[in-house]
């Protein structure tokens, strides 16, 4: 473990002295300290420019860490409780593929839940395993997907002992989580691999009266969005391990897809945010959790929202429920969550996370204060007044599940044509899509198209959900394999 007080933060502190030390530039990038591009240094200003700079000896080197990087490694992994942490770059998509690709080769089977983020499923076309999906259960009423039960996982693991692994979304974007420990006592029985998508539950790590984390659990391997509710800068993120991981392996691994040339920008908010947290992350998320409460009741007493919380735990697909996350479910006012995500954002200047067929979800974190939440509050009372109307007809559900009939890499890479939507009906699809966010495939490569599935994707289109993943960019088309 780290041999340094988690008041350091070595990344950071080379960079000062490499700053102070005014060196001259004859390596990249070409801006030169911010002198070759000047509308650059107005943009982010000059202290941020000038430690932009690229791998060297003092500064260590991502791809085979040595020195100051590898001493944050150290601290972030004594911070989470994890045998080794890795800086990731490349988002906590780089992080859970390379989870993936670390114990999946091709046609290995990885028991999982078909709700997961579009990056594990590019791992498995990247890497040929084959999915066995878990369906997970559903809230008819929010028409939110939830956890796994315990029952399906048991019974995809004796029904496939040959897995693996097993994945696991640990929270949900909703804050729904499944029963993690049990979840990894049953898989390692079997000797598989546990791994999860932590992206949403940095704060498990720093706080009390939250869910269990993944390390704690004994996960094998987690993915933790830093950048989400751990304040680091966007598309930085941690990949941490447990025992009985080969951390060189691991390494090979990451480096077989992130960029050698990592931002120190991106490094150094990682490690700043890391020492942040373990110096006064329980006490800042204390705050974000009376925040969110405190949302919660104001909101619950507007007719016809309704913000979800502990109350929907029932100790098997919802196990347990993250606090900090602040879900409001919007049909019963008429309106699906995306035209709530738009009315909130281009009439009253508030952007929150997303908004799907029936909710929405504020994302409060550790850079939130009450006069926020208060504005949230009284835009949404505002908002029900000047638009409620008549939810008849209405769409709720944001889970379909699956008619999987072939694997997502022999799909992707098969033989394909473009047809018109409405001409899918029964083909194999070849390619994504999905809303972002949240990024949870509605089809994904090898999946049968359904006319459930149709009637969502034009109904997401016409209320305005931000669909991506097809070729087509206007979304009128898909890409199915030719007969």
């Amino acid at each position: 473990m780290a041999n340094l007080p988690q008041t350091s933060a070595p990344i950071y502190e080379a960079l000062e002295r490499f700053r102070r030390n005014r060196v001259v530039p004859f390596d990249v990038p070409g801006h030169k300290h911010g002198r070759g591009n000047p509308e650059l240094v107005e943009l982010l200003g000059d202290r941020c420019v000038s430690i932009d700079v690229n791998s060297m000896k003092p500064l260590d080197n991502l791809c085979h860490p040595v020195s100051v990087i590898k001493e944050a490694e150290e601290l972030a992994a004594e911070a989470f409780g994890a045998e080794h942490a890795f800086l990731m770059v490349g988002g906590t998509t780089s992080s859970v593929q390379s989870m993936i690709l670390s114990c999946c080769k091709k046609d290995d089977k990885i028991i999982l839940p078909r709700n997961v983020h579009r990056s594990v499923i590019n791992a498995i076309v990247l890497c040929g395993a084959k999915p066995v999906y878990v369906n997970p259960e559903v809230d008819q009423k929010l028409g939110i997907s939830l956890g796994m039960k315990l029952e399906a996982v048991e019974r995809a693991i004796r029904e496939n002992p040959d897995a693996v692994a097993v994945f696991v979304n640990n929270p949900t974007y909703y804050g729904i989580c499944s029963n993690l420990k049990e979840i990894v006592k049953k898989a390692h029985e079997k000797e598989m691999k546990v791994l999860v998508d932590e992206a949403h539950g940095t704060h498990f790590y720093f706080g009390k009266a939250l869910p269990v984390s993944a390390m704690e659990a004994g996960a094998d391997m987690t993915s933790v969005s830093m950048h989400k509710s751990g304040g680091s800068l966007t598309q930085s993120s941690f990949l941490l391990t447990g025992k009985g991981m080969n951390a060189g392996y691991v390494r090979q691994i990451i480096n077989l897809t992130q960029t050698t040339s990592g931002s120190y920008l991106l490094l150094s908010s990682l490690d700043i945010s890391r020492r942040n947290l373990a110096l006064r992350g329980e006490e800042a998320f204390e705050r974000v959790i009376n925040l969110a409460e405190y949302a919660r009741t104001e909101i619950n007493q507007i007719d016809n929202y309704y913000a979800f919380g502990r109350e929907l735990v029932n100790g098997d697909s919802i196990y347990d429920f993250d606090p900090t996350k602040l879900s409001i479910h919007t049909l019963d006012i008429g309106l699906a969550g995306i035209e709530v995500y738009d009315i909130l954002r281009d009439e009253y200047d508030i952007q929150i996370e997303f908004g799907d067929l029936g909710n929405v979800l504020a994302y409060l974190s550790i850079g939130d204060r009450k006069q926020e939440v208060e504005r949230l509050v009284s835009a949404l009372a505002d908002l029900k007044r000047r638009y409620q109307k008549d939810k008849t007809g209405m769409l709720s559900q944001e889970y379909i599940s699956p008619k999987v009939v072939m694997t997502p890499q022999e799909s992707f890479y098969a033989e394909k044509e473009s047809l018109p939507i409405r001409e899918t009906k029964g083909r194999i699809c070849n390619e994504f899509v999905m809303c972002y966010p949240p990024g949870i495939p509605i089809l994904a490569p090898g999946e049968e198209v359904t006319d459930a599935i149709i009637d969502y994707i034009l109904y997401a289109k016409e209320k305005g959900c931000s669909l991506t993943g097809p070729e087509d960019e206007h979304i009128e088309r898909l890409n199915v394999l030719k007969r």
